[in-house]
């Protein structure tokens, strides 16, 4: 089964899902990966041989345009599935049309707290004990789909945002791979904001 993954960072979450789809009994492919800037994500679906798609928003005149631009890209690669894993924008209403209830997202908090950008320094300044990592169905607000699946990670009386973040990476690589697998091979069942994978 065909799968997008898309990024803006590192990689390294990237990373999980693509050494997966390379075992000789995935039961999926990653036809693509898509960045929104230069970065190591992207020097890393190079380096496996992935065809890369750079839609940087700065080169479009606006977000609806980008969107439009993102969405006909994606489309020419024909997902079933896509996996943002590190993308740091909020996808538009054409791609949630096109691909709405196939687009996967791997969150390092335990939503619904503390969604957006700063997940793991909020959930640090709010001093909460447990924090960790959650996959769910993309929607139209930010961090707000149907959740899939939830890790939780402890918080040490001695995190920086850093070391924690560190950690949640650690269980997001584990966590993320394996969801793309249950779904892929399962699906998803949603009723409302509860979803399950079959």
């Amino acid at each position: 089964m065909p799968v997008v993954v898309m990024a803006s960072g590192a990689g390294s979450l990237m990373a999980a899902v693509l050494d997966l789809a390379a075992t000789d009994d995935a039961p999926f492919r990653v036809v693509g990966v898509v960045v929104d800037r230069d970065c190591g994500a992207a020097d890393r679906a190079v380096d496996a041989d992935l065809p890369v798609i750079l839609c940087e928003l700065r080169e479009y005149p606006d977000r609806e345009a980008w969107d439009a631009a993102l969405t006909a890209s994606v489309a020419e690669l024909a997902p079933e599935w896509v996996v943002t894993a590190g993308f740091m924008k909020i996808l538009g209403p054409a791609f949630l049309d096109r691909f709405g209830g196939r687009i996967l997202n791997s969150h390092p908090a335990l939503l619904p707290a503390f969604p957006g950008a700063h997940g793991v320094a909020d959930a640090l300044a709010y001093g909460v004990k447990v924090t960790g990592t959650t996959v769910h169905l993309v929607d139209d607000g930010v961090d707000t789909g149907p959740i899939l699946a939830q890790r939780i990670v402890e918080v040490l009386p001695d995190d920086s945002e850093e070391t924690l973040h560190e950690r949640i990476k650690e269980v997001e690589r584990v966590l993320l791979p394996e969801v793309v697998h249950a779904v892929v091979t399962r699906g998803v069942v949603t009723d409302g904001r509860k979803a399950h994978i079959k």
